[in-house]
């Protein structure tokens, strides 16, 4: 009778374990900070990213970041685009919230979001683009290219000597520039310095003029226009967004701008020796997968630089204004 009895158990247990071998193990749900699975198990991460304005350049760099990422990952990426409109506040509270949310990567695009971003967090990895000069932007003396830390990113810093060589170029009979920009962001500030003095140097009378928000954009325009003979306009996000109100006094003033990227240019200038702001974007992206995927570490890589800026002219402005654009210029499409 023991035999028997034992002989049951030893069927039974071994009834049980091809059970057990048979079942699949219950999915575990991921969390908001990419731990989620893609198809095939892998992992989506999660990147967040914080846009200061919505004008032409920005939103070419956000483009192509968001295309990269795509390529690259496919499924395995989450991309948030929030936009500040404008507002240094904003993109604070939109880089605390990307930050509770643990998300994987953060990309911020112009100085006042990688300024928030960078104040929200010492551990998140953050790229910043549409940057002009990242010393400037995080108070760093004597930057040498590389932050270090949790930030990186890429450049949309131009030839500043070029550009101001471009005024004398396109015109020749300009004693009086006016430098048209935002006092509230540093990158504008540093350019303008920066241009000033080429400007002097050439034997230019140079003047500065400022506005803190939009609402004084149409009334400090107008005066530059009455004291200058030409204006040039940095890559300063509030001007970019304005550039309607700024071509609407200064087109009819017969003054001359040249911008320092085509978007402003497109909107108000007749010239400017620019960046790609897409390629700049891709290039952005092409780090951030470097670092999600553990093949490159943050802390040790260079920012990047756009290399081959080019020359674009906005050829009915020109016209409009009887500039002459001599031979090496491209004209703006569209």
């Amino acid at each position: 009778m023991k035999k028997k009895l034992l002989s049951l158990a030893l069927a039974c247990a071994m009834a049980l374990g091809l059970a057990a071998c048979g079942q699949t193990a219950p999915a575990v749900s991921g969390s908001a900070s990419g731990s989620a699975a893609a198809s095939g198990g892998e992992k989506v991460y999660q990147v967040g990213v914080i846009q200061l304005v919505q004008h032409p350049a920005l939103d070419a760099a956000t483009q192509g970041f968001q295309d990269v990422l795509k390529e690259k990952l496919g499924d395995q990426v989450t991309i948030d685009v929030q936009n500040a409109a404008n507002d240094s506040a904003t993109c604070s509270t939109m880089a605390t919230q990307m930050v509770s949310s643990n998300v994987d990567l953060i990309m911020a695009n112009a100085t006042p979001a990688l300024q928030a971003a960078a104040s929200a967090t010492s551990e998140i990895p953050i790229l910043g683009t549409s940057v002009t000069e990242y010393g400037v932007a995080l108070s760093i003396d004597n930057f040498n290219g590389t932050v270090g830390g949790n930030i990186s990113g890429t450049s949309d810093l131009p030839p500043l000597d070029q550009q101001a060589a471009m005024v004398t170029e396109l015109v020749p009979g300009a004693k009086t520039v006016g430098i048209l920009y935002c006092s509230g962001e540093p990158n504008s500030v540093y350019q303008a310095e920066v241009v000033k003095a080429e400007l002097e140097k050439a034997g230019l009378t140079v003047n500065t003029y400022t506005f803190a928000d939009s609402n004084d954009v149409a009334a400090v325009t107008t005066t530059a226009c009455n004291e200058s003979d030409v204006i040039y306009i940095p890559t300063d996000n509030t001007a970019a967004s304005c550039t309607e109100a700024i071509n609407n006094v200064a087109q009819p003033a017969g003054v001359p701008i040249i911008a320092g990227e085509e978007g402003i240019c497109k909107g108000c200038g007749i010239a400017t020796l620019s960046i790609d702001y897409y390629e700049l974007g891709r290039t952005t992206g092409e780090m951030a997968v470097k670092i999600l995927t553990g093949e490159s570490d943050i802390s040790t890589m260079p920012v990047e630089y756009y290399p081959s800026p080019v020359k674009k002219y906005d050829a009915d402005r020109a016209a409009a204004l009887g500039i002459t654009i001599p031979d090496g210029y491209t004209a703006i499409e569209g």
